[in-house]
């Protein structure tokens, strides 16, 4: 369906739009500007909307707020919030009743104009989808970047063409309802992750498996062929599959061989760069390399690839350099939000660190950070709801011979008994292996804060 026509849709039909975050207030307006009768709801309450909530409702928008935000829902269409749940009771009562459910990323699948490119994953989903983005882009290619990173873009439908690229970071919670896959997939790996939100394991491997299981035999889905559950998923997969690895060579895909970086299809083989070319540390920004190359071979040539992984730093929040004090390096990780990020970020460095960890517990285990830590770290400071687990973990692992642990209220302290412990050549890292959501909105402001205090260290 082209984006006028689904405009043209929803004339004279209601909508609800749940949520009026960053992420959907794109659509609400579009969809006012169209003349759509649209509700929008939100747990918050009409004071913390302030000007904004002003302006929808003198665009005509009717606002649904407070803790019964979500009653009576009967809309023709309901758009839900990414976060939330398909089955909660009023949006199950809604599609009992006749409305449809939706969300702005299945909205924005119906009617893309272009091919799409989709990365989803435990780990390393935004940087592998941001190197994606960049390489096509330095290939002189018309680039939208958005799903969960980015921005929304359903409301610039419009302004694509079909020889653009859409480029997308998709989450767990926005592919569990997917009824439509990217042309291109990638899956960078999976591990347990956002249990408290999911029922179980089961569950979110199933939600991530939509990001393939759409397509068509001309489409292409990317594996990690060193991990057990991407491995054995990328054996069903409609398509032509893609395999990356750092362990071993596959037959159609990039892997590595010492330190060269190879890409293989069709018979053939070629050397794309080194290990040593790939500015960002760890080597599981390599495995991020790996899957955009096997994304990219063949529309991005091998020397811009080359070039733009040497002068590449990174993604914010995401061992992110803040600063070097008296030779102590502060590197901020908020995006760990969970063990195997916090272990891929421990590996990153070959001293031992000193590490800030702590938060939300969100119903996975943290077995396997105990055994890394005692391996990596000289000194662990933590805080939040997950301190004792983390704690419990590092002192229940075979390897534990008594690192030093301290529980701390804050990232003031943290960092101030950071700064006395630390000597020169040191590094001390934020990673929480935690959700932010104990004390902030998000990762962003857990590593904006985290940023703030270490700059203002004298």
């Amino acid at each position: 369906m082209k984006f006028q026509e689904y405009l043209d849709h929803l004339q004279g039909k209601t909508v609800a739009v749940i949520g009026i975050g960053v992420s959907n207030r794109p659509l609400i307006e579009l969809l006012l500007h169209h003349g759509v009768a649209v509700t929008a709801c939100d747990r918050q309450e009409r004071s913390a909307l302030g000007e904004y909530g002003d302006r929808l409702e003198r665009m005509g928008c009717r606002l649904q707020l407070g803790a019964e935000y979500l009653k009576g829902l009967d809309q023709d269409v309901v758009f839900r919030t990414p976060g939330m749940r398909p089955d909660v009771p009023e949006l199950t009562s809604a599609a009992a009743h006749g409305s449809r459910l939706s969300s702005e990323m299945e909205a924005f699948f119906e009617v893309c104009p272009c091919p799409i490119f989709a990365v989803t994953g435990s780990d390393g989903k935004t940087t592998t989808t941001t190197i994606i983005a960049e390489l096509l882009k330095a290939a002189g290619k018309t680039v939208h970047l958005g799903g969960n990173i980015g921005h929304p873009l359903l409301a610039e439908t419009g302004e694509m063409t079909g020889r653009d690229l859409a480029v997308l970071e998709l989450s767990s919670f926005q592919l569990m309802t997917m009824t439509r896959s990217p042309h291109v997939a990638v899956m960078t790996n999976l591990s347990p992750n956002h249990l408290d939100v999911h029922k179980d394991y089961a569950e979110y491997i199933s939600a991530k498996e939509n990001i393939f299981t759409h397509q068509s035999p001309q489409d292409i889905a990317v594996f990690n062929a060193d991990n057990e559950e991407t491995l054995r998923l990328s054996r069903t997969a409609p398509g032509r599959v893609r395999l990356f690895s750092r362990k071993k060579e596959v037959e159609d895909g990039a892997f590595l061989r010492g330190d060269a970086v190879i890409v293989r299809g069709g018979g053939a083989e070629r050397q794309i760069m080194t290990t040593h070319d790939i500015k960002l540390p760890g080597v599981h920004n390599i495995e991020n390399y790996l899957a955009a190359v096997c994304v990219v071979d063949g529309i991005v040539p091998d020397e811009t690839i080359c070039a733009f992984a040497r002068s590449f730093g990174g993604v914010e929040h995401r061992i992110e350099l803040v600063r070097t004090l008296r030779g102590v390096r502060y590197y901020n990780d908020s995006i760990a939000s969970s063990p195997s990020r916090t272990i891929a970020g421990l590996r990153s460095f070959p001293e031992k660190v000193i590490l800030i960890a702590g938060g939300k517990d969100k119903g996975i285990s943290y077995a396997s950070l105990g055994p890394e830590v005692n391996e990596h770290v000289k000194l662990l400071l933590l805080c939040g709801a997950t301190a004792g687990v983390i704690r419990n973990a590092v002192e229940q692992a075979d390897n534990y011979t008594g690192l030093e642990i301290r529980d701390v209220a804050d990232y003031h302290q943290a960092l101030a008994v950071a700064q006395d412990r630390a000597r020169e050549g040191d590094v001390v890292l934020l990673s929480p292996a935690s959700t932010s959501f104990d004390r902030f909105k998000n990762f962003m402001e857990r590593g904006e804060a985290f940023k703030k205090i270490v700059n203002q260290l004298r």
